[in-house]
């Protein structure tokens, strides 16, 4: 009888707390929402994180407070999500990194499967970019030369894993282009090695390099993703210029700490759907070079896994490994 007891009460305790945590679920938010960003104020992946904010705390009715948390290549402010309540107030803002930093680094302080994706917010297309006098007037131009070079052509990277280095990794391994890896601590300061003319070539964020290349600054060779940039649609894709497996983009999502309830992500996705779909923010991200994606959280999960799958493979066949 006293087993029964403990059982009965056990069982209770859980139906108790389920209850409580569908009537918490039911009605969030009730306080401001934090959105951490691993990276500083200004980039690409801040901006989306600002849309995003702006427009799902319209849909939900609560503030979202964009918190940036830069360093150690977003796994700073990935861990410090991973490690908060799972009570749908502290959210990640993600990038790439978040999927491959696992990867290629010796050390990391969480485990991949302490983050859950919860949306796609937008991406900015990576786009191939070289001083403007390089004689190349395409991609394909660019590569061709690289094999006939008596040396590898220097390309900037912003340091192990990022984006550049990844495209680099497909150039190299897939398409037999001879490059030479030059790491910089930051994008900025790779375009600028580009700009007079230390390295050979980069790509970065279509947001950083349009201004550049429509001043006529840097020459565009093809952007990486797979649909031309709408800020920049005469730019053919890599795709296009018979590059297939060159799908890079610098994008942002939100993933949450593991444990969240369902009924809460679902709630956030469908507010940053929303908010990636409202004219107003769409053509002012459209027009700095950033796609609004939005969508369900089936879908970004999708992404999410498609993504693991394929940098991996680059991360296999390069032997990309921490610095």
């Amino acid at each position: 009888m006293h087993l029964f007891s403990r059982r009965f009460s056990l069982v209770l305790g859980l139906a108790v707390a389920f209850a409580a945590c569908g009537a918490a679920a039911q009605t969030w938010p009730t306080r401001p929402i934090r959105l951490v960003v691993p990276f500083s104020a200004g980039g690409a992946n801040d901006l989306m994180a600002r849309a995003a904010a702006e427009g799902a705390s319209k849909v939900l009715g609560q503030p979202i407070v964009v918190d940036n948390k830069p360093g150690a290549g977003a796994v700073l402010g990935a861990d410090v999500v991973a490690k908060s309540a799972p009570d749908g107030y502290t959210f990640l803002v993600s990038a790439a990194g978040v999927i491959s930093n696992s990867m290629i680094k010796k050390n990391m302080p969480y485990k991949d499967s302490e983050l859950v994706p919860v949306a796609m917010i937008g991406l900015a297309p990576s786009v191939v970019v070289v001083p403007a006098n390089a004689p190349y007037k395409d991609l394909k131009e660019f590569v061709a030369a690289s094999k006939k070079a008596g040396h590898g052509f220097h390309w900037a990277t912003a340091g192990t894993g990022s984006t550049p280095h990844f495209v680099e990794g497909i150039l190299e391994t897939t398409y037999g282009a001879k490059l030479d890896v030059v790491s910089y601590k930051s994008g900025s300061e790779s375009i600028t090695a580009v700009l007079g003319s230390q390295v050979d070539a980069t790509s970065e964020a279509s947001i950083v390099v349009l201004p550049y290349v429509k001043s006529g600054k840097l020459k565009a060779l093809a952007g990486t993703w797979t649909q031309r940039i709408s800020a920049y649609p005469e730019l053919p894709t890599a795709v296009e210029e018979g590059f297939p497996d060159i799908r890079i983009a610098h994008w942002a999502g939100v993933h949450a700490p593991r444990g969240t309830p369902d009924a809460i992500l679902d709630k956030m996705a469908a507010a940053i759907d929303a908010a990636m779909k409202t004219p107003a923010t769409a053509d002012r991200l459209k027009a700095v070079g950033i796609e609004p994606i939005g969508g369900t959280r089936a879908s970004f999960v999708k992404f999410v896994d498609e993504e693991r799958t394929r940098l991996g493979g680059v991360v296999k066949a390069t032997g990309m490994r921490e610095d």
